[in-house]
């Protein structure tokens, strides 16, 4: 059962999210011949104030 664990910085709607989802399932269906119903993805949105680039928040630094 392959799991990915994708960490992003919050912001994106829920249908980019679900969009994301669904072509992540399918580059692991394809790439390792796992079955669809078998891949686990989950989504961490995090704040922008918790996300560190080059010493600076994201929030900081506009991103």
């Amino acid at each position: 059962m392959p799991f990915a664990n994708i960490k992003m910085l919050e912001g994106r709607s829920v249908e980019q999210i679900e969009a994301m989802i669904h072509e992540v399932t399918e580059a692991i269906h394809r790439t390792l011949g796992a079955p669809v119903e078998t891949v686990r993805v989950v989504v961490e949105e995090v704040p922008k104030t918790h996300w560190g680039i080059g010493g600076k928040t994201a929030k900081k630094l506009g991103r």
